[in-house]
């Protein structure tokens, strides 16, 4: 049962933040189920004998490698979004207007997040991902401007024909396997993986096609990423940050999930599909970078790029598949350091525009080191975990033969560095435009974003060995060799 607790915490808690008694201390109790949360978490990652697959509630839930490591990764990145909204209201008193409605959805979002990777039912997995929109529209919302109104809309309108898509392949998949002879569709993991075992027919295929295309709604993945710069842009930083970092690893556990069972069987299906979307995407994410010259949605638009190049590596598998793994994980970590950060700089010169932003080193010294180093991530420098990860997927497409998506890739990486660093490093190298006095920040501010600048270094120089096997082990179940 503790195993559940991580969804049930939060669950709990989202009601009674909205009690009157607990109102003003909504967001005390926000930090606290978050490290209530991080620790289960954590127990639930290595206190699970590793290679282990545990099975609860009458098999709707599964603990294996896979959910072990992403419980973990999105507990940590909501409690560092917690700490951020303590430390705000804290600072901003205004703030605390109407939090307890953030909180609420907020652990409801956490709640729905949790369960859906601990999910061994696609289709209740598809239900819970959905629930996380659910809880994400009025928190995009959150004291709405008219923009912020807008995005919410369109976040909603792209999830709902997301989820059409997904229901769709579902249908396709039921039929397949009927047409197979099953006697009944089942949407277990163990009874898909069973079925996946049955000659592939064209039912399979296409329901491979829509539910890879409506999963990759929630990743942004081209054609369907139009939400995601507006939403990213306009919510509130905390809220970009469980949509980027929380939801977008929820939506790729889904993903993982379905590649897990079927690229043994139908990877040419896979590999076709999940290789075109993601270059797509990393295309339109350059041009985008290239176009902008708002530093918030610059970030948003390099979250394509990385959604695109974990949808390469999965396409591609076999040693790539660790790098996926590598490169996913450090992409949490960098938006949520990034997205955070960039509200504090907001905050600081109540503009988004790079041009009117300059020499955050001197008149910012903790926002601006976490930016630079941020963005260093972003754009895959070493020593970082992402440098390695997109290292591997590289060395991956050499390896399979895909010397075109290797050409390709390299020169939209190329753009976007350029773009990138035209853009973000005047904002931090320049000289300040006007000279702050700059009042000294609490460790708590601060400290999340240490523990997360330190795993990005981890995982880009040394992993513990109990880490380094869990990372494995999801990476053999997407079929590295």
């Amino acid at each position: 049962m503790i195993r559940l607790l991580a969804g049930l915490v939060p669950a709990v808690g989202a009601p009674v933040a909205g009690m009157k008694l607990l109102r003003p201390r909504a967001v005390q109790l926000l930090a606290v189920v978050a490290a209530l949360d991080a620790a289960l978490a954590l127990a639930v990652a290595f206190g699970t004998p590793a290679g282990s697959v545990v099975r609860v509630v009458d098999g709707f839930f599964v603990v294996d490698a896979t959910s072990r490591l992403f419980l973990l990764v999105v507990n940590f990145v909501f409690l560092g979004v917690a700490a951020y909204v303590w430390t705000r209201v804290r600072d901003t008193p205004e703030l605390q207007e109407r939090i307890e409605r953030l909180v609420t959805f907020s652990l409801g979002f956490i709640a729905a997040a949790n369960l859906a990777i601990l999910s061994n039912h696609l289709v209740a997995m598809w239900v819970l991902v959905e629930l996380t929109t659910l809880a994400a529209v009025p928190l995009v919302q959150h004291r709405g401007t008219a923009a912020r109104l807008r995005a919410s809309w369109k976040y909603f309108l792209f999830s709902s024909v997301g989820l059409a898509l997904t229901l769709l392949g579902f249908a396709c998949l039921a039929r397949g396997m009927e047409a197979s002879g099953a006697r009944e569709a089942t949407f277990f993991l163990d009874g898909l993986a069973e079925a996946a075992r049955q000659p592939t027919d064209v039912w399979r295929r296409l329901g491979l096609v829509l539910v890879l295309l409506g999963l990759g709604t929630k990743l942004g993945l081209a054609p369907m990423y139009v939400w995601l710069p507006d939403t990213y842009q306009q919510s509130p930083p905390a809220v970009t940050v469980l949509l980027a970092a929380v939801q977008f690893n929820v939506a790729l556990v889904a993903v993982f999930r379905v590649v897990q069972i079927y690229h043994r069987t139908d990877q040419d299906v896979i590999s076709a599909e999940l290789v075109t979307l993601g270059l797509a995407t990393m295309a339109v994410s350059a041009f985008g970078i290239i176009a902008t010259r708002n530093y918030i949605r610059l970030i948003a638009l390099a979250s394509l790029n990385h959604g695109g190049v974990i949808a390469i590596g999965l396409g591609i598998g076999g040693v790539a598949a660790y790098g996926v793994v590598l490169y996913a994980v450090s992409n949490a970590f960098i938006k949520a350091i990034l997205f955070l950060t960039a509200g504090k700089i907001e905050a600081h010169y109540r503009t988004e525009d790079v041009r009117e932003v300059s020499g955050l080193l001197k008149d910012m010294p903790y926002s601006g080191l976490f930016f630079m180093v941020g963005t260093f991530a972003l754009l895959g420098f070493p020593p970082f975990g992402s440098f390695l990860g997109e290292l591997i997927v590289m060395s991956g497409l050499i390896g399979r033969g895909y010397y075109g998506v290797f050409a390709a890739f390299c020169t939209i990486l190329t753009a976007t560095f350029i773009a990138t660093g035209r853009s973000v490093f005047p904002m931090i190298w320049g000289e300040p435009r006007k000279r702050v006095d700059w009042a000294s920040q609490p460790l708590a501010t601060i400290l999340p974003k240490l523990v997360f600048l330190a795993c990005l270094l981890a995982m880009g120089l040394y992993l513990p060995a109990p880490v380094n096997a869990l990372f494995r082990q999801v990476a053999a179940g997407l079929g590295a060799q």
